[in-house]
């Protein structure tokens, strides 16, 4: 499986007025199986993750609805010039990029493929780290949501967008190298899930730049195209 996602940062908050976020969020989601969300934060910010195409059409969903509520407005007789402003300043909120910096830039915040980020947490811890800086990794299934912020009160703004432009930069170069082969379970037993466990693990030495992450119905092999095929024919 090659990594081909894109991954993006919405900004509801222009339908706070109008909507239930909550709710809204849901309609899209049914909107767009093929993409992958995470939580929905209180300033209305939620990263996406998926194909291009996937994302265009969502964005094209939002403008819509977004156009719906101006005209609605107009009809109402009310001022629809305000949201107007909100659109434009918000229209490349649907358009892919990979972070967003929240009003008071004290906080970075960094979407990536869950993949990439347990590859990095393993094979580069120093990516995370950096002075004065607190760093925190939420997942939710495909994607992984990175947040950097100040250790203290004092804390350099400067220190986090240092962090945050090194997660990205190496995110970018592991895409480019990284494969990821899935080895499903045969069997639902314990005992088939704990042996081939064990033969993964035994088989790492011979591939030390491999990452296995194991799940409930499979385990996902995480390396470059001939290590990883490598690695799962022998365990075939």
């Amino acid at each position: 499986q090659v990594f081909l996602s894109v991954t993006s940062i919405l900004d509801m908050a222009v339908f706070r007025d109008h909507f239930v976020l909550e709710d809204l969020v849901e309609e899209i989601k049914k909107q767009s199986p093929a993409l992958s969300f995470g939580p929905l934060q209180p300033s209305g910010h939620i990263s996406v993750l998926g194909p291009f195409p996937a994302l265009k059409e969502l964005r094209n969903f939002l403008l819509s609805k977004a156009k719906s509520l101006s005209e609605e407005d107009k009809r109402e007789g009310r001022s629809h010039q305000r949201l107007r402003k909100k659109l434009q300043e918000h229209r490349g909120a649907t358009e892919p990029r990979n972070s967003v910096r929240d009003a008071r830039g004290e906080k970075q915040v960094v979407v990536l493929d869950t993949d990439i980020y347990h590859y990095m947490r393993h094979f580069f811890p120093q990516t995370f780290q950096g002075n004065d800086v607190v760093i925190s990794g939420v997942t939710d299934g495909d994607i992984t949501t990175v947040c950097i912020g100040n250790a203290g009160s004092k804390g350099d703004a400067a220190h986090s967008l240092r962090v945050r432009k090194k997660i990205e930069h190496n995110s970018v170069e592991l895409q480019k190298i990284l494969r990821k082969e899935r080895l499903s379970f045969k069997e639902q037993s314990r005992g088939e899930k704990q042996r081939l466990k064990r033969l993964c693990e035994r088989l790492k030495p011979r591939y030390p730049e491999v990452l296995t992450i194991p799940y409930d119905t499979h385990i996902d092999v995480v390396g470059t195209s001939s290590d990883i095929f490598g690695f799962a024919e022998e365990v075939r």
